[in-house]
């Protein structure tokens, strides 16, 4: 495991809560005398934690990395790879600074021989005035004591509490891109009322102590909703006419493509990160230089510009493949078969997806959300740029986890020719895809991506050099042992930017 970067203590320095409750409490407390800390500290005890970490990280260790956690000594996990929940804490009450620190007992492991990680989480500790949940981290026998894992919004009930997972959980848990992302909701409750119960943020009450049904928790924040579906009802216009230079407003396609990344930080992850491996395009796909995105070929299908509906199937097959150990491989995906199908603006893309072996036809990959509803034909070519994807249930599947349903994959750009003498749009070097090698041409030699030098045709030690993208906070990358820590951003990708010209 890479070192933290920084410590902190338990001793390290308070932060104030800015509630206002706090604040009237001490304005009105005036000048006190300096006391000893024991006089103004009250014993507590029987508390329990509840935090997920995250929720997509915990996907991500029980599905693509075929791991597993494993709490023990008083530490549990919910049902259905649920939040986990540190009991028998003890700690202390300031009467002074209203802060509560606690202690629990328990602890997690975290493993997968798979992608080569193993660590544990033990010696959990929340405390309210210094806003943070901080644990004793042991990877390769080495045992970093109180790392800080989350900044805590602390609110007087304790309950379903937002939390900012730190720099040092990011390399915990194998990637950059997890520094500042939104943890799962935190809540701390005593399971055992006492006669006064302590607030983190006012005076000590009567009352009995924090419950969870005394506050709405929010909704964890590693998971995501879809937001669009397709359905044919949504036909919102049928306005389009026949191309501007009379092809007819319905008939066969006669070519086109298709440019779609899958997903940037994918691509990031399997050839610059952890999976130490490569990317091949084939059958007529190929992948722009840089680890740029896919363009797949040779459009067929239908078109009705009057009802708003295009199906296409493209040719190609794009394979990712990594963490190879003794000839085998971890990570070892195919994605063939791509087909988009819209009705008035929206609709699914979907492929032939082949994992380890298994192979599944016509998976709907992702849902698509056009910025029109309306077909149009200019020279006899239908285009659609920046079309919006979002990751389906069965689509996250197919990537084992590693990103939930609802998250924003790479955008989809379409073009398709209405006649056999239409000519499809060239690439102009937008969103950064480039005209390098790896991507003329239609022909069926493959395209690979590796871990050094470039992308050229026919290689299979192709890859890409320069820093990492690290924008966004929602993916998944989970914890990957003692590898440097690996940026794999969420976020849309690259728009395609070289597409095949047809030939006459």
């Amino acid at each position: 495991m890479a070192a933290i970067s920084r410590s902190r203590s338990r001793s390290r320095s308070r932060r104030p809560l800015a509630l206002a409750v706090a604040v009237a409490v001490a304005l009105g407390a005036g000048a006190l005398a300096v006391t000893s800390a024991s006089a103004a500290e009250a014993p507590l005890k029987d508390y329990e934690l509840t935090w997920g970490i995250k929720q997509s990280y915990r996907s991500y260790v029980t599905g693509m990395a075929g791991g597993s956690f494993t709490p023990a000594g008083g530490a549990t996990q919910a049902s259905d790879n649920g939040a986990f929940t540190f009991a028998g804490g003890t700690g202390t009450y300031d009467s002074d600074t209203h802060a509560v620190r606690l202690g629990f007992a328990g602890s997690l492991k975290i493993a997968s021989k798979l992608h080569g990680f193993d660590l544990t989480l033990s010696d959990v500790r929340f405390d309210s005035g210094a806003a943070e949940i901080t644990a004793d981290v042991t990877s390769g026998g080495t045992t970093q004591d109180d790392v800080p894992l989350a900044d805590v919004t602390v609110t007087r009930t304790m309950t379903g509490m937002e939390t900012r997972l730190t720099k040092e959980a990011a390399t915990v848990l194998g990637s950059a891109s997890y520094e500042g992302a939104a943890g799962d909701p935190l809540t701390v409750v005593q399971k055992t009322p006492p006669t006064q119960s302590p607030s983190p943020t006012g005076s000590p009450s009567s009352s009995t102590s924090p419950s969870p049904t005394t506050s709405t928790s929010p909704k964890p924040t590693g998971s995501a909703s879809s937001t669009a579906s397709p359905s044919a009802s949504q036909t919102t216009s049928a306005s389009a006419s026949a191309s501007e230079t009379g092809a007819a407003t319905q008939g066969d396609i006669a070519d086109g493509t298709l440019g779609w990344g899958v997903k940037q930080s994918f691509r990031t992850y399997v050839v610059d990160g952890p999976a130490k491996g490569r990317i091949t395009a084939s059958g007529g796909a190929t992948q722009a230089s840089g680890n740029g995105d896919f363009t797949f070929t040779e459009a067929t299908g239908t078109y009705d510009t009057d009802a708003d509906t295009l199906k296409a199937a493209f040719k190609g097959a794009v394979n990712f493949k990594g963490h190879e150990a003794n000839g085998s491989y971890g990570l070892d995906l195919t994605l063939g078969g791509l087909t988009v199908e819209l009705d008035g603006g929206t609709g699914e893309l979907t492929a032939d997806v082949e994992s380890l072996g298994k192979t599944s036809d016509d998976v709907v990959l992702a849902h698509l959300t056009a910025g029109t509803s309306d077909l149009k034909a200019e020279d006899d070519v239908i285009s659609l740029d920046d079309v919006t994807a979002e990751l389906t249930k069965a689509g996250a599947q197919a990537f084992g986890g590693f990103y939930t349903e609802g998250t924003v994959l790479d955008p989809v750009d379409l073009s398709v020719a209405l006649s056999d003498d239409a000519q499809l749009p060239d690439g102009d070097g937008d969103g950064g895809s480039g005209n390098g090698s790896g991507t003329g041409g239609s022909g069926d030699s493959g395209t690979t991506s590796g871990t050094t030098g470039g992308g050229t045709t026919d290689s299979t030690t192709g890859g890409v050099t320069g820093a990492l993208a690290s924008t966004g906070s929602d993916v998944p990358t989970g914890a990957l042992g003692a590898a440097a820590a690996v940026t794999v951003a969420a976020g849309a990708g690259v728009v395609i930017a070289v597409r095949r010209r047809r030939q006459a």
